[in-house]
């Protein structure tokens, strides 16, 4: 269609007679469908500030369109700008865009030479090719205005209220620290900000041209760099300032009660703050948790006789900063039960616990009446919980196990600061919500404990239960490296040897040629008809934490069958199946949901080869998570899609591990492996990824995570 509408333009009429249709001209443009760059129209004080010459816009209609739907009308955009040279001598632009469609944004970009730091005008009016609309400046409209500012702010001078020059005794890890920051520029409207490894972000100042202030919440300790750009109303930004200091490590707890006491103690010592008496319902020398470094705990009964306290605030104003946790074992899941509170006359200013609702159980965090809830609590299951309440933002958190559980959500706590108790909870007149179960480590700080000091409080190292490297066998034992319970071989089982090195099969003609062996000197070699390898009894505990690792190497690239390659049995099934579905071409984790004849295994992941399983082999670890009741299969150290399963119910099973074989559906042995297999590794606990890549090798990984 031809740019514009004719002054008369016909349509056909339902009869087919043709119809005169008058033109009308282009809509006012409207004052907020302009832009100067980005920039909404102003004027005065709403004026655009800009760092060049702009790109101006603006959206046009032509009403034509409303009478004859579906009809693509043009229209042309025309643009003037003037301003007032220094001479006082008015200064005009005008431009006339190219025909568009109605309704689409037109930008015409202004020429270069405008004057900077002198307000421009301008306005737009739409052309059809006969008539034009009305500027957007009549009316009700106004003219837009704006300002090229040329020149970019100063640098911003840094002042460090709380970490000031060469100063390495100040607070460290979950302190606030306070910037503030002001440019000599008075056009200033924001600073930029990074801090290494962040945060980022962007701090406003009050008014024009002012300081503005950055809180800075430290994670880890060392040396920490803070980055500052100012940026002006034009969008330019200043020279970088920056400021180098050191962060500390986060300060020790404000009370600190392991509950390790010698059983018959009648108080807790306490590592830091005041001794807490405790009741009759109190007994020490419980269990403590494996993998950390107590060595027992306090178990509370439930009773009104079951509680500890210092009879003095743990927390000396709960309208500050503060954070509470423990390491706690529920006897009972039914009701509530409190596991750290801090009295605030009639009640309680916070609260830690158990809350169970509609018989369902779940970690909670209570401030100010707030309370938030996450997780699933076990009955005889450690977990470790920590509040925090973050007085700076006035959000309280709440972790479970070192992961932040359920969403934090703002709180007031109350300002009265009441006898910390330990077990109970004030409500009324009196206690209640008593904790039937294990405590111990129980810490409070007067700061943010950050997500990973979250992480490392929660962690439970692992322990190694067992190594068999399968170099040897004597009268028809495989031994435990460390001298544990040795692999027993079953019929058809043997240890292959590696060449000793006495020859060398391309010089000598006589030396046999020997297989190496998968790792170290020797390996386990199963017929897939009746051989394994098994020990005596359980090894690892198949409703706690645990982690498995082996090599394997199939003897046929497709099997007949699944073949299994490591099991631990229950009384009727097996608890776990580690096995090699070859309709698949992937290892399988098989797991039933209960201890019965028949009962059908579920698989629960699976992990696919790239390759037949020959060659090196192939190094094969499960990973159970008993506190986010998650299970992996790892293939050649590596989780994949499908690899991980929740796993919210494991059972403990009772009969010993299995190398080589494993239940079938008729609750016989079978699935048989034909192949190698090497270098099997139990642990109590979760090894990290770092760990499990360490798995196969013929080392013992560091440990040196808890994943």
């Amino acid at each position: 269609m031809a740019a514009g509408c004719a002054a008369v333009a016909f349509v056909a009429g339902t009869s087919g007679v043709a119809a005169a249709v008058d033109n009308l001209p282009p809509k006012q443009p409207l004052v907020g469908d302009l832009k100067t760059d980005s920039k909404a129209c102003g004027t005065g004080d709403e004026k655009a500030y800009v760092g060049g010459a702009p790109r101006l816009s603006a959206a046009l209609y032509d009403p034509v369109e409303d009478d004859r739907p579906g009809e693509v009308t043009m229209v042309k955009g025309e643009y003037e700008v003037w301003w007032t040279g220094p001479d006082g001598v008015e200064q005009r632009l005008t431009h006339t865009m190219p025909g568009m469609p109605s309704g689409f944004r037109q930008p015409w970009q202004v020429p270069d030479g405008i004057p900077a730091n002198t307000v421009v005008s301008w306005h737009v009016r739409a052309f059809d090719g006969t008539a034009y609309s009305p500027w957007s400046s009549e009316g009700d409209g106004t003219v837009c205005e704006f300002v090229y500012d040329d020149e970019a702010p100063q640098k911003a001078a840094i002042d460090a209220l709380d970490y000031p020059p060469d100063a390495w005794s100040v607070d460290g890890v979950g302190v606030y620290g306070h910037f503030t920051v002001n440019s000599p520029s008075d056009d200033v409207v924001a600073y930029d900000y990074n801090f290494i490894g962040g945060p980022y972000g962007t701090a406003r100042p009050d008014r024009l041209g002012g300081s503005a202030t950055i809180s800075f919440l430290p994670d880890r300790t060392g040396p920490q760099t803070l980055t500052v750009m100012a940026v002006d109303r034009a969008g330019h930004r200043s020279a970088a300032s920056r400021y180098e200091f050191f962060v500390r490590r986060g300060r020790a707890p404000v009370a600190h009660w392991t509950l390790a006491d010698p059983a018959g103690s009648t108080s807790a010592g306490a590592e830091t703050g005041t001794a807490a008496r405790a009741g009759s319902g109190v007994t020490f020398g419980a269990q403590a948790p494996q993998g950390t470094a107590l060595a027992s705990t306090a178990r509370l009964d439930g009773s009104s006789h079951g509680y500890l306290t210092p009879d003095a605030p743990a927390v000396a104003d709960p309208r500050r900063t503060f954070a509470v946790g423990a390491w706690v074992r529920p006897a009972q899941t039914d009701r509530n039960m409190t596991v750290a509170s801090q009295d605030a006359g009639q009640s309680a200013s916070f609260a830690l616990g158990l809350r169970a609702r509609d018989g369902v159980p779940t970690w909670s965090f209570t401030v100010g009446g707030v309370q938030l809830t996450g997780g699933t609590p076990e009955t005889g299951e450690w977990a470790h919980l920590l509040g925090v309440y973050d007085a700076e933002t006035g959000r309280a958190r709440l972790y479970v196990n070192g992961h932040q559980t359920g969403t934090e959500a703002q709180a007031a706590p109350a300002a009265t600061a009441g006898a910390f108790q330990l077990g109970r909870v004030r409500d009324g007149q009196g206690y209640h919500d008593r904790w039937h179960g294990e405590l111990g480590d129980v810490r409070v700080h007067d700061r943010v404990v950050v997500p990973g000091e979250a992480t490392e409080l929660s962690s439970r190292k692992p322990r190694l239960l067992g190594h068999w490297s399968l170099e040897t066998a004597a009268d028809g034992t495989s031994p435990e490296l460390y001298g544990g319970t040795p692999l027993r071989l079953g019929p058809g089982a043997t240890i292959h040897r590696g060449p000793d090195g006495s020859c060398i099969p391309d010089i000598d003609p006589d030396c046999p040629a020997i297989p190496y062996a998968l790792v170290g000197d020797g390996h386990l070699t199963l017929d897939g008809e009746s051989a394994y390898a098994a020990t005596e009894g359980p090894v690892v505990d198949t409703s706690d934490s645990f982690t498995l690792g082996v090599v394997v190497r199939l003897a046929d690239s497709e099997p007949a069958h699944p073949v299994t390659l490591l099991s631990q049995a229950g009384e009727h099934t097996d608890a776990f199946k580690v096995r090699y579905e070859p309709s698949a071409h992937a290892w399988q984790l098989v797991m039933p949901q209960r201890d019965e004849q028949g009962a059908p295994g579920s698989v629960v992941a699976q992990t696919a080869m790239a390759d037949d399983g020959e060659g090196q082999g192939h190094r094969i670890a499960v990973v159970y998570d008993d506190a986010t009741d998650k299970i992996t299969l790892y293939l050649d150290g590596h989780a994949t899609i499908g690899s991980t399963a929740d796993l919210p119910d494991g059972w403990r099973s009772s009969g010993p591990l299995q190398v080589g074989r494993g239940h079938t559906g008729d609750g016989w042995w079978g699935e048989y492996l034909h192949g190698d297999v090497d270098e099997v590794q139990a642990f109590s606990g979760v090894l990290g990824e770092h760990d499990i890549s360490q798995l196969g090798w013929g080392t013992e990984p560091c440990l040196c995570w808890y994943g």
